[in-house]
């Protein structure tokens, strides 16, 4: 399996542009209503200044001549007044409008590339997530894409309606000043390339930073986060966190810094020649209404609108830097959405009943990016019904195999099939309906402590809280919950409730929770580890009755637990090299009897050393 090399592409014009139609796809799917009112807000909008100039200028001159007159009168006047009052109100209610219709668009882009992220997130396989490239990717397309989305569609519409004004606009001026073309405009279109590949070299800085900014963020974690803060502080790293992420940040300041400088001094460079030149052309046009050939509103539109054209060009220049800014970092989001899990989620078979035979044969399997497999020509059966455990030391590829039964990774060799059918020919979705984890990493859930163990199965458990009460006692899990000061109902973790448990405590919900689902293959991956002595006993004093009927994979290092199983698989360096009963393999004298050996020394020298110290 490849790792996700994302990779940062500014310069083809074709893809800009296919990420533009891809967003213009979405934006549609979003509000379509409120797609097509904002283009025709922004059409309107884009007209009324050109128009706005011709009545001015017909105004002024109509007065002009009107002022000449023997008992001159308004009445002549009225029409090109409404006309420029209706004009006025227009050009102000376009702004109102769009900023309305620009606004309720963000919330609903907001909604739906946020919620779009995590379904699309659900839908990717574990071996993803994994992966240091694929975190980059994610990391990018959750930086603030909905507002660079909402943003990019009005940034495009703020283009239109500048390039409008500025086409209308020079239309009028160029019937005065014929140069207004020739010379005005290539220097706005010079000005729009380097505002362009200004927006260029922004994206292009950010997207390196993506590592550092995630390093910075852990930073932060390790400073702020309950659970890290006790360390922290007992080793002191604050100084040297807090250094390191100055480091960081300074350096991200320095690049925008350098950034910001040459965008000032170009920016400044075209405003300045930009000015000029339209400060030369309204002398030659004041020069011909000196001369006579212009009348007085000609002159006094010309200045009007010139500078109101000059501000076009230069908004032009920019909300075109800006939109191409946003649609590079759309294009994270479509990079995003793109990527297909490496684990086919197929609509494949749903075999009913499910009873629980799980076979490998011939299994390899390598992580992406290293070289060394983590399992190598693995074969074993587990009988319907049968309790089984995987024992070896840390790195043997326990944990990796029975990622592999949960089909959160394909191998890359042989086959892994459930009641002799092929894992991939199951329904991905029916298949992990079937199966009961018990996690290594725990995942405290932020929830009361009825919802940590009604998520095991939450659409029967959730509305079923007699049922859900029953796992709680089989489980043992009640006694904890009842020491809680709103039993059930607590609302647990220190991020929005006031009630926090011990890691034990958190591994007993975590039982619960895998018991709490009726399926018929159940793995515990080191369900004892942060139990006490006392819980652990009674745990499994109650796993024969909780284990009966389904095909139980328990993987730990504690043999007082492993003993237990009806057969033992014992694993190293990604091989298979001992199988059998707790008795068979200590006889066999192998790996198993010297890994129980050196447990039983460890257990007897306290003992010993007790007695030792009581005689």
């Amino acid at each position: 399996m490849k790792r996700v090399t994302p990779v940062a592409s500014t310069n083809s014009i074709r893809e800009l542009l296919g990420n533009g139609r891809w967003a213009a796809k979405l934006a549609w799917r979003t509000q379509p209503l409120l797609v097509v009112s904002l283009v025709a807000v922004t059409l309107a909008g884009g007209l009324v200044p050109a128009a706005a100039a011709l009545v001015l200028r017909q105004l002024i001159n109509s007065a002009v001549e009107v002022a000449g007159q023997p008992g001159a009168s308004m009445a002549s006047l009225l029409p090109l007044l409404a006309f420029t009052l209706l004009l006025s109100i227009a050009e102000a209610l376009s702004g109102t409008g769009t900023d309305f219709l620009t606004r309720c668009f963000e919330d609903d882009a907001d909604l739906c590339v946020s919620s779009g992220i995590l379904e699309h997130a659900a839908r990717l396989d574990l071996a993803l997530f994994e992966d240091i490239g694929f975190q980059n990717v994610i990391h990018l397309a959750q930086q603030n894409t909905s507002r660079h989305f909402a943003s990019l569609l009005n940034s495009s519409l703020s283009v239109l309606t500048r390039l409008m004004q500025t086409i209308s606009l020079a239309a009028v001026l160029a019937t005065l000043e014929p140069l207004v073309i020739l010379v005005a405009l290539p220097v706005s279109l010079l000005h729009a390339v380097f505002q362009w590949q200004m927006a260029q070299r922004q994206y292009l800085e950010e997207y390196g930073r993506a590592i550092k900014r995630r390093w910075t963020r852990y930073f932060v974690t390790l400073l702020t986060d309950r659970r890290s803060v006790a360390e922290t502080k007992l080793l002191n790293l604050a100084p040297l966190l807090n250094a390191r992420f100055r480091t960081l940040m300074t350096e991200f300041r320095d690049q925008n810094r350098r950034i910001y400088t040459a965008a000032f001094l170009g920016n400044s460079l075209f405003t300045v020649l930009s000015v000029a030149i339209f400060f030369a052309l309204l002398v030659s046009v004041y020069r011909r209404f000196v001369q006579g050939p212009l009348l007085v509103g000609d002159a006094l539109v010309f200045g009007t609108v010139g500078l109101r054209l000059r501000s076009s060009l230069e908004g032009t220049a920019t909300f075109l830097s800006k939109a191409n800014e946003h649609m590079l970092y759309v294009s994270n989001l479509r990079r995003f959405l793109e990527m297909q899990p490496r684990v086919e989620p197929t609509q494949g078979l749903q075999p009913s009943p499910v009873r629980g035979e799980v076979k490998l044969d011939d299994l390899t399997f390598t992580y992406p990016g290293s070289s060394t497999p983590a399992l190598s020509h693995v074969s074993l059966r587990i009988l319907p019904g049968q309790t089984v455990a995987l024992v070896g030391k840390n790195g043997a590829g326990k944990t990796t195999l029975v990622k592999l039964l949960a089909r959160f990774y394909d191998p890359d060799g042989g086959t892994v099939s459930l009641d002799g059918l092929d894992l991939r020919q199951w329904s991905l979705e029916y298949l992990h309906r079937q199966i009961a984890f018990v996690f290594q990493d725990l995942s405290p859930y932020e929830a009361t402590a009825a919802e940590n163990i009604a998520y095991g199965d939450w659409q029967r458990l959730l509305l079923d809280r007699q049922q859900m009460q029953q796992i709680a006692r089989l489980t043992g899990a009640e006694a904890v919950i009842e020491q809680m000061p709103q039993g059930y109902d607590t609302l647990l973790g220190r991020r929005f409730g006031q009630y926090d448990l011990s890691m034990g405590q958190w591994q007993q919900l975590a039982i619960a929770r895998a018991f709490a689902r009726e399926a018929p293959l159940l793995i515990l991956d080191e369900p004892a580890s942060n139990l006490d002595a006392m819980a652990e006993y009674e745990l499994f004093e109650r796993f024969r009755q909780l284990a009966q009927g389904r095909t139980t994979i328990l993987i730990s290092h504690r043999f007082s637990t492993v003993r237990m199983a009806d057969q033992i698989f014992v694993l190293d360096k990604g091989c298979l090299v001992e199988a059998g009963s707790h008795e068979a393999l200590l006889v066999h004298g192998g790996l198993y009897a010297r890994l129980y050996e050196i447990q039983r020394r460890q257990l007897v020298m306290p003992a010993k050393h007790e007695q030792d110290s009581a005689g």
